[in-house]
């Protein structure tokens, strides 16, 4: 194998290839990027049975042939090349890179012990990268880190003809976004559980990239998902089990809410809760004056602010974790914030506050993103 390469191109190429790859792998042969040159040019590829990453970028082939290569030694090496072609070529045993008076010598690792690639099947559906972006960054966010229970480590993908729907929980809080979207065939899955930390990858990588397709496929007992654009794909293996119904819990409408200035909010949100210990929750009453929020910490440490808001309904009393609401005010993406206060049958017990976005006081924004969160009980 012998070939010669763009060097921004490569290294490019290479960061993709080793971006999903876990730091530590049970099997060292998982941690290498198989490089395969020929006449459709330069495809790099990674896999660790979890996820998989392709991308074809343009060479000069004088060699066809292939490797595999530790991957993140090799996108290291890459990205201090200096800027000139890259050619990289095979010798025995050794991948030889050089660029320019800079020369690497690499060992290669066994390709027949690699594992095979997953194959995409035909698209499901087509979406704008863009607003894909976006809803993932808005909902992976509320998504649980704990392993224990892994069906609500992951984002649900719900798709019909024309719309997708993504939806994540950690028992705490619930985000939901929708977005259009162009539906391919019949009789495809209707629902997709991703890892959130891949889908948050994989929604950075695409967000430039025009349009993705996403394909959802069952194949011996693997169910998997690709996202496809710009000469690149990224697989994923889905997590098995029933996410919960949690979209149920959105009420139809709330009559009782409060809207505010988003960055007004987040400043006195973080200004109030430097005195609370970690886990501990901020008081907030809302009222005709305003937003009034309050913090008690140790060693009788102690904050309050009040900021402008519209209330709309009785005066209410929640008190929530600062870090689980300033993820949905960093998600509502607008000047201005409605929060909606629910009911439940316990007049002790508050019902979560829902979170959306404003485009002014008297306007709400109609880009399909809820934020469902549920108040801690009011020390009284």
């Amino acid at each position: 194998m012998k070939f010669q390469v763009n060097r921004d191109v490569f290294s490019e190429a290479v960061t993709f290839a080793v971006k999903m790859l876990p730091q530590r792998t049970t099997m060292p042969i998982l941690g290498g990027v198989l490089i395969e040159a020929g006449e459709s040019g330069l495809k790099l590829s990674s896999f660790d049975y979890e996820v998989s990453t392709q991308s074809t970028v343009a060479a000069e082939v004088d060699e066809a042939g292939s490797a595999l290569v530790l991957g993140r030694l090799l996108a290291e090496i890459a990205s201090r090349l200096p800027s000139a072609p890259v050619t990289i070529e095979t010798d025995g045993s050794k991948v030889l890179v050089s660029c320019g008076s800079a020369n690497f010598s690499l060992p290669s690792m066994p390709i027949e012990e690699y594992p095979t690639l997953p194959q995409v099947s035909d698209p499901t559906g087509v979406l704008p990268a863009e607003d894909f972006a976006e809803a993932v960054s808005q909902v992976a966010v509320a998504a649980s880190r704990d392993d224990v229970t892994p069906v609500i480590t992951g984002v649900q993908l719900e798709t019909t003809s024309d719309s997708l729907s993504l939806v994540a929980t950690d028992r705490y809080r619930v985000a939901v976004r929708e977005i259009g979207w162009e539906g391919k065939g019949e009789g495809s899955p209707s629902a997709a559980l991703i890892p959130a930390r891949t889908l948050s990858e994989i929604g950075k990588t695409f967000s430039h990239s025009g349009s993705v397709s996403v394909s959802i496929s069952s194949n011996d007992d693997r169910e998997l998902i690709a996202f496809s654009a710009d000469n690149k794909v990224v697989t994923s293996l889905l997590i098995k089990g029933n996410f919960p119904p949690v979209k149920k819990l959105f009420p139809e409408s709330v009559e009782n809410y409060a809207v505010m200035n988003t960055a007004e909010l987040v400043d006195a949100v973080r200004r109030v809760s430097l005195v609370l210990e970690r886990e501990a929750a901020l008081r907030f009453s809302f009222s005709v004056d305003g937003v009034t929020l309050e913090a008690i910490g140790s060693e009788q440490a102690q904050a309050s602010e009040t900021i402008d808001g519209h209330l709309n309904g009785e005066d209410t009393v929640v008190s929530l974790k600062p870090q689980f609401l300033l993820d949905g005010l960093g998600a509502v993406h607008s000047e201005f914030v409605r929060i909606a206060f629910t009911r439940t049958d316990n007049p002790n017990k508050p019902g979560p506050v829902l979170i959306t976005s404003q485009t002014s006081k008297d306007q709400a924004t109609a880009d399909n993103f809820k934020y469902l969160l549920q108040p801690n009980l009011l020390l009284r």
